[in-house]
């Protein structure tokens, strides 16, 4: 602690103070938990900004404040291709899946998106579908969260000369704490802060970098004097077939979107028609803000910075280069606030996965909200665990789980959205059929093809292995599409 310095004081101070702030917010949501309703769902109460700026610092936080600005700081003008298909996945939520998911799971009464899943299959298959569904996402969620706590160690570490134990823990136990007071009130309150605060970082980070780089021009004339030209180019040097496969396959991360529990309980929470469309306008608004800064800062420090050893670090280097003080303890506050704005709603989501869909409750008739905090409490602790003795990049293991939980659920609750009802035994197939591809695709994409061999081992590595990998997120989201559209309950 005597080494981090004036600077390294003041950030603290900083943090401090906001995350003093959050746990009040935690404090005051304490009174609103009555049953289990409003511990997972708020009692369905959210407006439009609390609705629109918690989903959208849910569905980014730290992965586009650090991994998607350091992949584009590697990759060049072509890794924009994901974004178009990030903001596809908005629209898809709000505006395709938002309207009968909003009216049906109110008027049914359904607290996860496992209840909608389910509603009009037998009493079995739903039992069978709840126990799988809520271990999947037990599962994929702890990986979740702990690459969210890695991303908040990397913050402590870099700006504070924390060490990497103390860092996780620190970030863990203030999350832990308001999350377990508050529930969903208390979580959606915190992240429509943390969402706001982000936005203000990505307005001011980018275009101190972008007019410290010599503006829109300069940045382009650095670039093509210090980067290949495959780097500014939109197809990144590829031809055609390889392109196609890059930028559909990075763009299809939108599809994940239409599977993600902690986003579909946002639409689950809004409290009526006009709440959702409004929230859909301002989640929207800050999609657009928000990566379109961070393409503009990773550019930009491209063409500022020295080449980094670690691309995730771009963030904290282009801060360190050109705020001061004062707002550089802003600015990782908005990095621990897009760690946070995850971490809670997963930690939300798969307690209710584990309180209600694996029934839990019963276990406590009555007891609901207490089963559902001790749960999210074991969550915390495995979540921590994993990332001080499981070593990845944070954009690696967000993308995984993400896409693994998009194929498993999106093509089930797509269906039901365009009503179409599935047989029982076709929802739990799609879910063990998108999971399942995710899980060989995703494998098989870290193989190098070059030692893969021959025969259908030799062909799945070599068509995992494009870049982009587009079958590790087209292929087990469109298969279990089809199979929930064919495999119909019977009249």
């Amino acid at each position: 602690m005597d080494t981090i310095g004036t600077q390294g004081w003041v950030i603290l101070a900083t943090l401090a103070a906001y995350k003093l702030g959050l746990i009040a917010i935690g404090i005051w949501a304490a009174r609103l938990n009555r049953d289990e309703s409003d511990f997972f769902l708020g009692g369905r109460g959210l407006g439009p900004w609390v609705a629109g700026l918690s989903y959208a610092a849910s569905t980014s936080s730290a992965w586009v404040l650090l991994g998607f600005t350091g992949f584009v700081y590697t990759a060049g003008v072509s890794a924009l291709w994901m974004v178009p298909g990030v903001w596809a996945g908005y629209v898809g939520v709000w505006l395709w899946f938002g309207p009968r998911l909003r009216e049906e799971t109110e008027r049914r009464g359904h607290v996860t998106v496992t209840d909608f899943m389910t509603a009009g299959t037998g009493a079995a298959a739903r039992s069978v579908i709840a126990v799988l569904a809520g271990s999947l996402v037990l599962f994929t969620f702890v990986f979740y969260i702990a690459a969210q706590f890695g991303a908040a160690a990397v913050a402590f570490e870099s700006q504070l000369d924390f060490g990497h134990t103390e860092s996780v823990l620190f970030g863990a136990v203030v999350i832990l704490i308001y999350a377990l007071l508050g529930g969903f009130w208390a979580v959606s309150l915190t992240d429509t802060l943390q969402g706001a605060v982000m936005a203000l970082v990505a307005v001011i980070l980018p275009i101190g970098a972008l007019m410290a780089a010599g503006g829109p021009g300069g940045v382009w004339q650095t670039l093509s004097a210090t980067m290949p030209e495959a780097y500014l180019h939109p197809t990144g040097g590829r031809s055609l077939v390889p392109f196609l496969a890059f930028a559909f396959g990075i763009a299809a991360i939108g599809l994940g979107t239409l599977g993600q529990p902690h986003l579909m309980a946002r639409l689950m929470a809004v409290k009526d028609e006009r709440a959702r469309k409004a929230g859909f306008t301002i989640a929207m608004s800050w999609g657009v803000l928000v990566f379109t800064g961070m393409g503009i800062l990773a550019l930009s420090a491209r063409a500022l910075l020295a080449p980094l050893d670690d691309p995730e670090a771009v963030f904290y280097a282009m801060a360190a280069a050109l705020l001061p003080t004062v707002l550089a303890g802003i600015v990782i506050a908005a990095i621990l606030s897009a760690v946070m704005s995850t971490v809670d709603s997963l930690l939300m989501a798969a307690s209710a996965a584990a309180a209600h869909d694996l029934r839990l409750t019963r276990v406590l008739p009555g007891r609901e909200v207490l089963i559902g905090r001790c749960v999210m409490a074991l969550i915390c602790a495995l979540a921590v665990i994993l990332t001080l003795t499981v070593d990845n990049t944070i954009f690696d293991r967000v993308l995984f789980s993400w896409s693994a939980l998009g194929a498993a659920f999106g093509p089930v609750i797509a269906a039901r959205v365009c009503k179409v009802e599935p047989a029982g035994g076709a929802i739990i197939a799609a879910i063990v059929l998108g999971f399942g591809l995710t899980v060989i695709f995703y494998s098989f994409g870290q193989v190098d093809p070059a030692t893969a061999g021959e025969g259908l081992r030799g062909l799945m590595v070599r068509l995992a292995a494009i870049p982009g990998d587009p079958f590790e997120r087209i292929v087990p989201w469109l298969m279990p599409l089809l199979l929930v559209f064919s495999w119909r309950q019977r009249a």
